[in-house]
């Protein structure tokens, strides 16, 4: 059995709590996120989707509940302890890539294992290792200013496998690209996980992003609506088919009653 590392317990997020307009993003939500998994988060603009990941990933704390790193309570971690465990386990990739327009594409690549201290020649022999598997290694002179919208984003997933972490969080990473650019990163992080065995947690609207991952959680209104699974289905085909009518079903849903 797969070790849990984060379970989020009956989680309640509430922005702007102190006035007269308070917005509850988080409801109740209960989930957990086990070693190996690759999870899909799916619902409309607004539902809460980015402050569970938020949540999850120790960038925000909740209004009320609970989130567990590897079972022991959030609360019973110093900030400083927080901070480490976010730096050592967790990478990001963003749909905006995030990338530092004043450093180089290897440099970019490289800014984790800087940062926490890894010796020089270690660095290049990864950025190198890790370059080649993502293809990007023509580029690693270039700033990213230099670069195509689909070539960032391939840097953005180079950045964050490099440090060799535990969990990825990606927060809507094909949201700024066309069809063919979001096949292609798709099968990378499909091969990160396949291979490497790598935790992925990811934030999209796009059913054929979502349906390469093995759960599929729906959220609408801060709660979580729907769960699937793909091995509750005879083939990929057939999953697809579920996630595209669970979706539908929901917009349809929060038409009427919008």
């Amino acid at each position: 059995m797969n070790d849990v590392i984060i379970v989020a317990q009956s989680l309640t997020k509430i922005y702007d709590q102190m006035t007269d307009y308070p917005v509850k993003s988080l409801d109740h939500v209960s989930l957990e996120v086990k070693d190996g998994e690759f999870i899909a988060i799916m619902g409309p603009s607004g539902s809460g989707k980015t402050t569970l990941i938020q949540c999850l990933s120790t960038m925000d704390q909740p209004t009320d509940g609970q989130v567990y790193l590897y079972g022991q309570p959030l609360s019973h971690f110093t900030d400083y302890e927080i901070c480490q465990f976010r730096n050592q386990k967790i990478g990001f990739i963003f749909q905006d890539y995030q990338l530092l327009d004043y450093l180089t594409i290897e440099e970019n690549i490289a800014f984790p294992l800087s940062m926490n201290n890894v010796p020089t020649n270690k660095i290049k022999e990864r950025v190198q290792k890790i370059s080649y598997k993502i293809g990007v290694e023509d580029i690693l002179k270039k700033y990213p200013g230099e670069c195509s919208g689909g070539q960032k984003q391939r840097v953005a997933i180079a950045r964050a496998f490099i440090g060799q972490l535990e969990m990825i969080i990606a927060d809507e990473p094909t949201g700024n690209l066309d069809s063919q650019n979001t096949f292609e990163l798709m099968n990378i992080l499909k091969a990160f996980h396949e291979k490497e065995h790598k935790t992925i947690v990811l934030v999209t609207h796009d059913v054929m992003v979502a349906s390469y991952a093995s759960r599929l959680l729906y959220i609408q209104d801060g709660k979580i609506t729907e769960q699937l699974h793909r091995d509750d289905f005879q083939n990929q085909n057939e999953y697809f088919k579920h996630i595209v009518k669970l979706n539908s079903q929901e917009r349809y849903m929060l038409f009427q009653n919008g």
